[in-house]
């Protein structure tokens, strides 16, 4: 499997994607709202584009769908739920579905609310998972839910679905948010020193050529996976003081997703 991740230099900093079977050369394009520089990186490398993944429905994942079906003649595919959403819909996915490109390449379809309710992550199944998380999960932080989402139901999604996900799975967002996400993970936790690393290593990145990291060092510099930490419990304390004294997960996640709203 090969991956192209392709930076968009807009002002809303997406990444698009191209996945492709190397032994065909046929390409999956995921979230290609720059269709301009995914056509471009297609065709600079042989490739052909037969199927287009929206993450979701907002505008700046599906904007590149209609003039990329119209030079390649790509399907596409989302959320089953989204078909009302996004025009032109060819398959609706569900949990568990599998998305094939190529020989040689597999993706698995993964239901993950929050972000919005029609919101799917695919996972390949390649020796090194690779998880697309579209706007659910980002580089040391957790999708908004202000357009359609809900943070119950995110919640849910990164306890129930992303933390049982294997430590090597690499992680290909659909934003580069990593530098003000490590900000916010220690303004939550001053004394995280892998994200303080992190965050000299990568201040100034080019997001041409971005750090990929896994979910073993999501764990370590996410706060949205830091639920039990005792300096991010603290910390939220100060923000709210009623909070109880051994509060349980579900509350420490709806608590920083309420801060990181306003931060």
């Amino acid at each position: 499997m090969i991956v192209k991740q392709i930076w968009t230099a807009n002002a809303y900093r997406n990444f698009n994607y191209l996945i492709v079977c190397p032994e065909t050369g046929e390409a999956l394009a995921i979230d290609p709202l720059d269709h301009e520089k995914c056509l471009k990186a297609a065709k600079d490398e042989g490739w052909k584009i037969t199927q287009i993944l929206n993450t979701h429905e907002h505008g700046d994942h599906t904007g590149g769908n209609s003039a990329m079906v119209k030079q390649t003649g790509a399907k596409i595919l989302a959320h089953k739920n989204a078909k009302d959403k996004i025009p032109g819909m060819a398959r609706g996915l569900g949990a568990g579905d599998v998305i094939k490109v190529g020989k040689t390449v597999e993706l698995e379809a993964l239901d993950t609310p929050g972000h919005t309710m029609s919101h799917v992550c695919l996972l390949s199944h390649t020796d090194q998972p690779a998880l697309f998380s579209g706007d659910t999960l980002f580089n040391a932080g957790a999708g908004n839910c202000h357009n359609g989402g809900h943070p119950e139901e995110l919640y849910k999604t990164f306890t129930g679905q992303l933390a049982k996900l294997p430590e090597s799975t690499r992680i290909y967002p659909g934003h580069d948010y990593i530098e003000n996400n490590l900000r916010f993970t220690l303004n939550r936790e001053a004394d995280n020193k892998a994200a303080k690393e992190m965050l000299d290593k990568l201040a100034g990145q080019d997001p041409n050529h971005a750090y990929v990291s896994t979910l073993g060092v999501e764990r370590n510099i996410n706060t949205f996976f830091r639920l039990t930490s005792p300096s991010v419990i603290a910390a939220l304390r100060e923000a709210f003081p009623d909070l109880p004294e051994h509060p349980d997960p579900r509350t420490v996640f709806l608590k920083l997703r309420e801060l990181r709203n306003k931060w």
